[in-house]
C-alpha cells in the first residue's frame, strides 16, 4: 500500500480529533453506557470524515477506499471498542449499498445528511434466531399499494437506541431465500417501532438494541436497488464491514503491546524487571509480528479491492484472523499485567471484554472459516 502526503495529513486529523474530542471522554461513556453519536458525527461530519469515497454528488470527498483504510486504522486509536465500532457502523456498514445502489432520491434523504453528521445509522440485519445465517432471517416488508409493512424483530443493532434511520434487510416475497429480501430504508421514528438495549460483557458504550416492528409502513422508493436484491447487496455490504473489522484492530493491537513492554520493564518481580524474562520479551516479540502479518493482510485486501477484485476470501481470512488475534493479543497481555490486569478499569482489560466481540460480530469465525474452505475447495458438496 502506498500512502501519500494526503493520507498523512488524513491520519493527522484522524488521530488529533481522537486526541481532542474522544479519549478525554471515553470512560464517563463507557460509565453511562452510550457514546454521543449525533455529537461525535456532527464533529466528524464538519471535518469532512464520513464520507471520504462517497460521491461529492452527496457531500463525500470522492477519494478511493485507501482512505477509508486511513480511518478505520486511527480509529482504532480510540480507547474503547465501542466507539470505533459505531462510527464505523454508520461510514462502512450502513451506507455502502446506499451509495452505490440507492436512487438519488434516496441518497438526497438519507445518504447526504449522513455524510454530514446531521443523521446516524444503523443496519439490520441480525435477528434472535440468528445473526451469521442471513438466508434465514424472518423480518417480513410485505407489499400493500406504494408502501411496504415491515414486521419482525432485529437483534444486536449497533447505535439501534439513537439511529435516525436503519438500513433493514428483509423478505419482500415468498421467492426462494437468497432471491426474496430487499434493503429498505427505514425511518426510525415511524410508529411501531421499539427498541430495548442490550447489556453486554464489554463493548459497553455502545447503545446495542433489540428492535421490534410492529407493522411498521414505509415507502417502497425507500427500497435501496431492486426487489429480491438485498441479500446480494448485503454480502456486498459484509466484504468492507469485515474489511473495517480487521483495520480498526490494528492500533489497539499495537497499544495494548506498547502499554505492556512499558508496564512490565517498570514492574520489578524476584530482583529484575518483568521485561527481562524471555518468556515474556519473546512473546511481545511474536504478537508484534502477528500484528504486522494481519497488517499486511488487510492492506493487500483493500489493494485488491481498489483493483475491483472479488476480495471475499482475503476479507475473511483477515476477518477471522482479527478477531482470534484480538483475543490472543489482550489474553497474553493481560497476564502479564497480573492483578492489575483483571481489575474493571485496567486498558488491557477492556480490550480483553471489547476485543471478544471481533470473532463474533460480522459473521462468527466459524462462518469465515466456512467461506474460506468453500472458496479453496475443501469443503465437503452439500455444506456452506
Amino acid at each position: 500500500m502506498q500512502f501519500t502526503e494526503t493520507h498523512t495529513q488524513l491520519r493527522d486529523t484522524v488521530s488529533r480529533f481522537i486526541d481532542n474530542e474522544v479519549n478525554p471522554y471515553v470512560d464517563k461513556w463507557e460509565k453511562e453506557e452510550i457514546w454521543p453519536a449525533h455529537e461525535v458525527l456532527k464533529k466528524m461530519g464538519d471535518l469532512g470524515l464520513l464520507g471520504l469515497r462517497y460521491p461529492e454528488r452527496f457531500g463525500g470527498a470522492g477519494l478511493d477506499f485507501s482512505y477509508s483504510l486511513v480511518l478505520s486504522e486511527e480509529l482504532g486509536g480510540i480507547h474503547c471498542g465501542a466507539v470505533p465500532m459505531g462510527i464505523g457502523v454508520h461510514t462502512d456498514m450502513c451506507t455502502p449499498a446506499l451509495a452505490r445502489y440507492g436512487s438519488d432520491e434516496l441518497r438526497d434523504e438519507f445518504l447526504t445528511p449522513a455524510i454530514a453528521g446531521e443523521t446516524v445509522g444503523c443496519i439490520g440485519v441480525s435477528e434472535p434466531g440468528g445473526g451469521s445465517d442471513v438466508a434465514a432471517l424472518k423480518t417480513t416488508a410485505k407489499s400493500d399499494g406504494d408502501d411496504y409493512i415491515v414486521s419482525g424483530t432485529k437483534m444486536w443493532i449497533t447505535n439501534g437506541l439513537q439511529a435516525d434511520w436503519c438500513c433493514l434487510l428483509a423478505n419482500t416475497s415468498n421467492d426462494s431465500i437468497h432471491k426474496n429480501k430487499s434493503l429498505i430504508m427505514v425511518p426510525m421514528n415511524e410508529p411501531g417501532i421499539e427498541k430495548h438495549k442490550i447489556h453486554k460483557i464489554g463493548m459497553h458504550a455502545s447503545d446495542t438494541t433489540q428492535l421490534f416492528f410492529d407493522g411498521v409502513r414505509v415507502p417502497k422508493r425507500n427500497r435501496i436497488g431492486e426487489e429480491g436484491l438485498g441479500f446480494i447487496y448485503q454480502m456486498q455490504q459484509f466484504q468492507e464491514e469485515r474489511i473495517f473489522a480487521a483495520v480498526s484492530v490494528l492500533k489497539s493491537l499495537d497499544r495494548q503491546i506498547d502499554l505492556t513492554i512499558e508496564y512490565c520493564r517498570d514492574r520489578q518481580a524476584f530482583g529484575k524487571s518483568l521485561l527481562d524474562n524471555q518468556v515474556i520479551h519473546f512473546r511481545l516479540a511474536e504478537l508484534r509480528t502477528e500484528v504486522e502479518s494481519l497488517r499486511a493482510l488487510t492492506y493487500q485486501t483493500v489493494e485488491q479491492y481498489m483493483d475491483g477484485e472479488d476480495v471475499t476470501k482475503l476479507a475473511s481470512m483477515a476477518k477471522l484472523k482479527a478477531g482470534r488475534l484480538s483475543r490472543e493479543v489482550a489474553d497474553s497481555c493481560l497476564q502479564y499485567w497480573g492483578g492489575m490486569g483483571f481489575t474493571a478499569d485496567n486498558p488491557i482489560s477492556r480490550c480483553y471484554r471489547d476485543g471478544r466481540l471481533t470473532s463474533i460480530g460480522g459473521g462468527a469465525d466459524e462462518v469465515m472459516l466456512g467461506i474460506i474452505a468453500k472458496l479453496e475447495g475443501t469443503m465437503p458438496e452439500g455444506r456452506g
